[in-house]
């Protein structure tokens, strides 16, 4: 109904008469952080990059340093194109960490799986992701994550993806499995 007070001019529109072109885009077509943001839920680019980074440096916790190399070299794409100087990188750049000091330990130091060694479990790896993005409460953390494992296999050979699903813990590699 028109705001008879302010706007006499405008007239009523039966919203059942409008129709929408716009056509969504398959996924293939989408770039990396569009896949993250849409199958995840997030509001923007900007969160699913740094969800992004976070989920990363979590499954490089769980990986030796030469199976993250591995990983990082296979990552190549643009994230997004655009003009916005922020977003402006590779998927590789999101892989390593953005953290110097955290960078260089997670090269030095084993894997968090293995025998005598402090282990990353399904529970641990989905709190850490969730405590440490500062994700939104509107967003389900395993659905966010899924979104990110998707993405991620779009970029890499098979034989990536079994090596990556060789070192998540349990519910997480079936995540990874299903995405």
């Amino acid at each position: 109904m028109p705001d008879k007070t302010y706007r006499n001019n405008i007239p009523e529109i039966d919203p059942t008469e409008i129709e929408d072109e716009r056509t969504a885009i398959a996924d293939e077509h989408r770039s990396f952080l569009e896949k993250v943001m849409v199958k995840s839920g997030f509001a923007d680019l900007y969160d699913a990059r740094d969800f992004t980074e976070v989920v990363f440096r979590v499954m490089r916790d769980l990986m030796t340093t030469e199976a993250a190399d591995r990983v990082e070299a296979e990552l190549h794409t643009e994230v997004l194109p655009t003009e916005e100087k922020a977003l402006q990188m590779e998927v590789a750049e999101l892989w390593k960490d953005t953290n110097p000091i955290v960078g260089f330990l997670s090269r030095v130091r084993p894997p968090w799986q293995g025998p005598g060694i402090f282990k990353i479990d399904s529970d641990r790896f989905l709190f850490r992701v969730a405590n440490e993005s500062g994700m939104p409460r509107t967003v389900e953390r395993e659905q966010a994550v899924s979104a990110v494992f998707s993405a991620t296999k779009d970029e890499l050979s098979e034989e990536r993806i079994q090596e990556i699903a060789s070192w998540l813990p349990d519910h997480v590699r079936k995540l990874w499995e299903e995405a």
